[in-house]
């Protein structure tokens, strides 16, 4: 289902619906002609009225109000804010388990603000770069992270429409980032991610290597010049790059790499380990159309890998099995898929992948952990990083572009980004950045 959809999730984000922000705040009373206007949307979809009642009971709640009038009543009264600040920061400690004195739970609250405000950063500061004049945040909305004060933002209409939908958009980002770490703290990431990597440097890399060593090599490759498929691919030593100037068709990208070893055989590979952070899981959630993180977000461990070729695959694959005996745990592989050979398709249910996509991709459960492994070989990483349609770059604007999701969050009417124009603009661009 499309975040855009009228049963989306979001609904109450969606600018093209019953709950859009108007050029007026609605506490214009109840017998004005936009209320009535407003109210006959409402009507046409039984659905979002019940949504909206849901709302509204949620709303009064969370303010300690009864109805639209002692809102407007709470805009002018700084006193009575700051009483309902501090009983609207009990009801979220209790509501996301968060445990401590006033102090902690809005420094934890202050933590879900600031990863809304990174949401909207991390778009800007990648695929939609260009276009930052256009998606800039209003700067009272970046430093209000007090949720009562972000709802009162909304029926406000001192404040401009963009800043009334940013508010709101800070509120339900906020309400993602709190359901994401309340997710964390019950799983135990921390100390998941801490005990993975502990895992690898203690049993999967070589005993020889310090912690963090690193082997740097250039990967020299010959790419087809219409679509940048990898043809060929050799290791170099930086040394050996010295004398290499490439061409157009040629690239030279440097890997630092690991390397584990089988009997007598030091196989190097690439690794890129990470914990997604909590902006990632928003968008996550944002693009699945989803609230739940132990529904959509079930990759928060992973590892990338890059090996020379396919038999060192096979033998890093088996090599993490023995390497988890060791540790005392059996490893299980769940959802694996293989299209590192040319010639099987790879078949993904992600809105923006490609059928073209080699690699191999696993989950691993192991120590009381799931962590989800990406493995290629140079050729095939070399294609993901510059191939068109395969490309991760691209892949990211494609997603973001075709669930919805940028859209929902900077609707045209209030933002002025034509999506479509963007989405292929952006495309180009980074094709253009990945063959310079």
């Amino acid at each position: 289902m499309s975040v855009l959809s009228p049963n989306s999730v979001f609904t109450s984000l969606q600018q093209e619906g019953p709950f859009a922000v108007t050029r007026v705040a609605l506490t214009t009373g109840r017998f004005s002609s936009q209320t009535r206007l407003w109210v006959k949307r409402l009507q046409q979809d039984p659905n979002n009225r019940t949504k909206y009642r849901a709302l509204r009971s949620q709303l009064f709640e969370f303010l300690g109000v009864e109805n639209m009038e002692q809102i407007k009543s709470l805009v002018s009264d700084s006193t009575l804010r700051e009483q309902r600040s501090q009983r609207a920061l009990r009801l979220l400690g209790n509501m996301f388990g968060i445990d401590g004195n006033l102090n902690e739970i809005k420094s934890r609250v202050d933590e879900y603000a600031r990863t809304a405000d990174a949401v909207i950063h991390s778009l800007n500061s990648k695929i939609l770069s260009p276009y930052t004049s256009y998606i800039e945040s209003t700067n009272e909305i970046v430093v209000t992270n007090n949720p009562v004060e972000l709802l009162l933002i909304m029926f406000n209409d001192a404040y401009h429409k963009k800043a009334r939908f940013e508010a709101r958009r800070k509120v339900i980002l906020m309400t993602l980032a709190g359901t994401i770490d309340q997710r964390e703290r019950e799983t135990d990431v921390e100390n998941k991610f801490s005990a993975f990597l502990a895992f690898l440097n203690g049993y999967v890399w070589s005993p020889n290597l310090k912690i963090g060593e690193l082997d740097p090599v250039f990967l020299h490759s010959q790419h087809n010049l219409e679509d940048y498929f990898c043809t060929e691919v050799n290791v170099l030593t930086p040394q050996e790059t010295i004398s290499v100037t490439p061409v157009p068709g040629e690239k030279l990208t440097l890997l630092k790499r690991r390397s584990f070893t089988v009997g007598n055989k030091k196989i190097p590979i690439y690794v890129s380990i990470r914990k997604k952070p909590p902006e990632a899981k928003v968008l996550k959630l944002l693009r699945k159309n989803e609230k739940n993180p132990g529904v959509a977000v079930d990759d928060e461990l992973g590892l990338m890998a890059v090996l020379d070729s396919f038999s060192d695959v096979k033998a890093f694959q088996q090599h993490l099995t023995r390497s988890a005996s060791k540790a005392n745990s059996l490893m299980v592989l769940e959802d694996i898929s293989d299209t590192l050979f040319e010639h099987v398709q790879y078949r993904s249910r992600a809105i923006g992948s490609s059928d073209k996509t080699s690699m191999m991709k696993f989950f691993a459960r192991l120590g009381g952990m799931r962590v989800e492994f990406i493995i290629h070989t140079n050729q095939t990483w070399l294609n993901y990083m510059y191939q068109e349609d395969v490309a991760h770059n691209e892949y990211e604007v494609k997603r973001m572009f075709d669930t919805g999701v940028i859209e929902l969050l900077f609707p045209m009417d209030i933002f002025h980004l034509d999506h479509q124009k963007t989405r292929n603009e952006m495309i180009q661009l980074f094709r253009k950045q990945m063959r310079s």
